[in-house]
């Protein structure tokens, strides 16, 4: 079982709630009310920066297409090399 480091009663609830959500409609209901327009952008960006890391693009590529600073892109890549492989899980269930 993994042991995740934020893992709380508040996050558990969380979790569930976004595990409870059916259609798209619901999910942008539920995340601009709990987030703000920058927070679903920032995070939204993350997962298109992830996608082309893992399509073998550049830096300069990433950050022409989407905006984001090399300081993210980074970020984002260090997840992927050594983090929960939240994104490769996402990213392969988005393929199919």
């Amino acid at each position: 079982m993994y042991e995740s480091k934020i893992k709380d009663s508040f996050v558990d609830e969380l979790f569930r709630a976004i595990l409870a959500l059916e259609t798209e409609e619901d999910c942008y209901r539920f995340f601009e009310d709990i987030c703000t327009i920058k927070e679903i952008q920032s995070i939204s960006q993350r997962l298109a920066v992830a996608k082309l890391l893992k399509e073998k693009k550049t830096y300069t590529e990433i950050e022409k297409q989407t905006g984001a600073s090399t300081a993210t892109i980074s970020r984002v890549n260090r997840c992927l090399i050594y983090g929960s492989d939240g994104y490769q899980r996402i990213l392969e269930r988005l393929e199919e």
